[in-house]
């Protein structure tokens, strides 16, 4: 059952005080002076939907998100190879009939943890974040392409319709921890709201989108998403004509009717390449 909106707090961007680029670092370290960021945050008190019994108006063109319920064969979570040798397979072949594209390329996932008190921030103990962002611009995306298809297939593949979507789901126990909040394309403005931030790997950068406080975005989640149940977050669209949502913002967010015993969240999200004939 809905609980209808709840009141609870968003961090929004605040840009660095020296007016030089944002930036976020994929593998803090203060104790070497590698701070994660290099700018602030601001909090504001949102009002957010949960679509709890509405799932289904949901769609990843319209909103730019998608709420689904199809279980998965994988359970353990806990075998990379295993993973991406039959979760990515199955998920893949899960975007393709969300959407119908016509190729699906998985390229990398993350598992998060919600450890209360654990600073440690590496690939293998990652944590929720509670910051709201976007995971790719027109640039990374781009790149994201070249880095992980055939050099033969790229021109063909940039010239037509491709998107990156993440797939997000709940592991082990139902999300009422640190649940996921998505912001409705439709009530953001990109050329305002967006701000271009490196994300600095140890080897490259890539890019991301820090966001701007509106007042105009509408925001929503479905309270204690299970196991069997999954969204679709669209980070990147090349079709930017104002048809369809290119994107949407996204944060983990403290639920003030998270039950008392709820479990610490766990959760897996997988970054795919989606093509369209």
């Amino acid at each position: 059952m809905s609980v209808g909106t709840v009141s609870a707090t968003l961090n929004y961007f605040v840009p660095p005080l020296d007016g030089s680029k944002p930036l976020v670092n994929i593998n803090p370290d203060p104790r070497r002076g590698i701070p994660a960021t290099n700018f602030g945050t601001e909090e504001k008190v949102i009002e957010i939907t949960d679509l709890r019994g509405q799932e289904h108006t949901t769609n990843i063109d319209v909103h730019g998100f998608q709420y689904f319920k199809v279980p998965t064969k994988e359970k353990a979570f806990n075998n990379d190879q295993t993973i991406k040798s039959q979760y990515y397979t199955e998920q893949a072949n899960l975007i393709k009939k969300l959407t119908r594209a016509s190729r699906v390329v998985m390229f990398d996932h993350t598992i998060r943890h919600n450890k209360p008190g654990d600073e440690e921030d590496t690939p293998e103990n990652r944590h929720p974040v509670p910051r709201v962002h976007v995971d790719q611009t027109a640039e990374s995306a781009r790149a994201r392409v070249i880095r992980h298809l055939p050099p033969s297939d790229t021109p063909r593949l940039l010239a037509g319709r491709y998107q990156i979507i993440n797939l997000w789901r709940p592991i082990h126990n139902p999300a009422y921890d640190f649940p996921l909040a998505l912001c409705d394309y439709r009530t953001m403005n990109p050329s305002t709201d967006l701000v271009p931030t490196t994300l600095k790997y140890p080897d490259r950068d890539g890019e991301t989108f820090s966001v701007k406080f509106s007042p105009r975005h509408k925001w929503n989640y479905v309270r204690g998403m299970g196991v069997d149940e999954g969204v679709l977050i669209k980070c990147f669209d090349s079709v930017d004509d104002g048809s369809v949502a290119v994107l949407t913002p996204h944060t983990a967010f403290i639920d003030p009717t998270t039950p008392k015993d709820a479990p610490l969240r766990s959760s897996i999200e997988l970054r795919a390449l989606v093509f369209y004939d």
